[in-house]
């Protein structure tokens, strides 16, 4: 099969129905070389979508120029507002704007002011991502997003707070477990009213989907850290006690190695409800 199979307008270059597939359009929507995207290459990727729209697209045009024309605007341009998405809140732009802070989140002996400087400036990065790859076909009020920002930030404020007391308190506690407690850290997401047929047409809104939306994100943000959050420390339990590990320390790396692989399955999961934007949960 093509790498570049005809092209489909609003639709995904990769097969939806396979892991694989899913797998590469995830990969297409992180990647962060379109956060270098010039203004004029933006507009000439818009000015070519909108050829083929109108069915005057030259014959000269192949099907990849079409995807990565579709892949451009998709990544900088919002579906709803027609707005350009500044570069730190993109999809894009969500890992190497992302790091910096998972980073200051795992830095050691940290102070009580550095832990609510960086679970705040955690929280909002990602109320800010969420905010600007919302679903703005149906209007919410402010007033919604913002006791939302303010609910994610006083609760992973208050559980990383709590859990650096506890930390500091359970002396015993072996390394491991003491780090599988202080990467635990709430979020705040918004559920999808949206409701779409297989054409991608808006065919009104539904409660009982952001219900489900909304039950599903909470239980795949609880099992996808699971492996690697909860493996690492039952294995290193072990580990410890082997004088082979005592005498090579580095090697502990290989129990996050072995965690990682029954964590891949759930990075793509197929997606059971249409949305006319796809569903931003990070």
């Amino acid at each position: 099969m093509s790498d570049y199979p005809p092209f489909q307008l609003g639709k995904p270059r990769f097969d939806q129905n396979t892991f694989f597939g899913r797998f590469r359009h995830f990969l297409d929507v992180i990647d962060p070389s379109t956060l270098f995207v010039s203004e004029k290459r933006l507009q000439d990727s818009i000015n070519l979508l909108q050829q083929f729209k109108e069915g005057n697209l030259p014959s000269s045009v192949t099907n990849e120029q079409l995807w990565k024309a579709q892949k451009i605007k998709q990544a900088i341009i919002h579906p709803d507002t027609g707005e350009k998405i500044l570069m730190p809140f993109r999809m894009s732009g969500f890992v190497p704007f992302g790091t910096p802070v998972v980073i200051g989140l795992l830095l050691p002996n940290q102070t009580f002011a550095s832990t609510i400087f960086w679970q705040w400036l955690n929280q909002s990065h990602n109320a800010c991502v969420n905010y600007s790859n919302r679903n703005a076909s149906r209007p919410n009020p402010t007033s919604a997003f913002v006791y939302g920002y303010l609910g994610a930030v006083t609760s992973a404020v208050s559980i990383a707070v709590a859990l650096n007391v506890l930390i500091q308190r359970a002396k015993g506690f072996s390394p491991t477990t003491r780090l599988w407690c202080r990467g635990s850290s709430p979020s705040q997401q918004w559920p999808v009213q949206i409701v779409v047929d297989k054409n991608g047409n808006v065919i009104g809104t539904s409660k009982v989907a952001a219900k489900y939306a909304l039950v599903e994100t909470a239980l795949t943000r609880i099992v996808m850290p699971m492996p690697i959050m909860v493996l690492p420390p039952l294995i290193m339990a072990n580990l410890e006690k082997l004088p082979l590990l005592k005498r090579n320390p580095s090697w502990c790396c290989l129990s996050i190695l072995w965690s990682v692989w029954p964590h891949l399955p759930l990075l793509c999961p197929s997606p059971s409800v249409s949305s006319p934007r796809p569903l931003r949960f990070l």
